[in-house]
């Protein structure tokens, strides 16, 4: 078997996410909306390639066709999902320096998906989740030919080495999630520090004796441009920890166990979308 880590160099590049070299834009949020959309409907393109390849890759399996071949196929359609998500995330960051705290509570989302969120985005050991549900599922589809010892080459056939990278990525990722959840507690908990409370008393105060509040309003400005730099630098390396974290997974997987992978990740994200606007309209 062919792993991805052995043979396709742009998985080993773990580097922060970086903006755009385009300044973000200046219209109103409601255009990232706009961007998000568009993105779904290229990853719902992209989610019907890996169907179409995965599927011609164990027809060319069964016909004994040349491995390296249909593998190669394959890799190339992988890099081009990953790109894709590299785009949403480069494109998100432009949006957080411009304002975060839009960012951390997304008006694209439903209801449904925002239940799910952490830290503005998908909980990273998600990743993971997903991947064992998958194993799973096409383990129960194929039990038969593993108990004769027919290799099934999917996800239900990850190897023992295989499974210790993913328990050993998981424990890390659990790890760094932790770190990041106590950060976003410390940054919640300055809603009541001293500048907060000082500022809101001040204000207050100025309202009753009928002020006009127009220095009050540049010190309010200050403070909460400083929590929104807070805001942005914890989106910033939870972002990184998603990509870091879908990218490794992928690294452990076969090519086809890979296309797997992703078109399962697609079809949640793009279902589970789709249940929250169905539902939202319904309310």
């Amino acid at each position: 078997m062919i792993l991805l880590e052995d043979t396709t160099p742009f998985m080993a590049e773990e580097e922060p996410i970086t903006s755009s070299s385009n300044p973000p834009p200046t219209s109103s949020s409601e255009s990232f909306n706009t961007f998000f959309e568009n993105w779904l409907c290229e990853q719902n393109s992209h989610l019907e390639e890996l169907v179409t390849a995965a599927n011609n890759h164990n027809e060319n399996e069964i016909e004994n066709e040349n491995e390296n071949e249909n593998d190669a196929v394959l890799l190339q359609l992988i890099e081009k999902v990953v790109r894709h998500y590299e785009q949403y995330y480069r494109t998100k960051s432009d949006w957080e320096k411009r304002d975060a705290i839009a960012m951390y509570t997304p008006s694209w989302l439903s209801n449904l998906e925002e239940v799910f969120l952490w830290i503005g985005g998908w909980r990273p050991t998600l990743a993971i989740h997903l991947l064992y549900s998958k194993s799973g599922i096409q383990l129960d589809a194929k039990l038969g030919d593993l108990i004769r010892g027919i290799t099934t080459g999917d996800l239900s056939d990850l190897a023992p080495k295989q499974m210790e990278k993913i328990d050993e990525l998981h424990r890390k990722t659990i790890h760094e999630e932790r770190v990041l959840t106590e950060k976003l507690a410390k940054v919640q908990e300055t809603a009541a520090d001293r500048s907060m409370v000082e500022l809101s008393s001040a204000v207050s105060e100025m309202m009753r004796s009928g002020g006009d509040g127009g220095e009050s309003e540049e010190r309010v400005e200050e403070v909460l441009e400083v929590k929104n730099g807070e805001i942005e630098e914890l989106l910033h390396m939870a972002d990184n920890l998603r990509l870091e974290t879908l990218k490794a997974v992928i690294e452990i997987l076969t090519p086809i166990q890979a296309a797997y992978f992703l078109i399962a990740a697609a079809e949640l994200h793009l279902r589970l979308h789709e249940w929250g606007k169905k539902r939202g309209n319904k309310q």
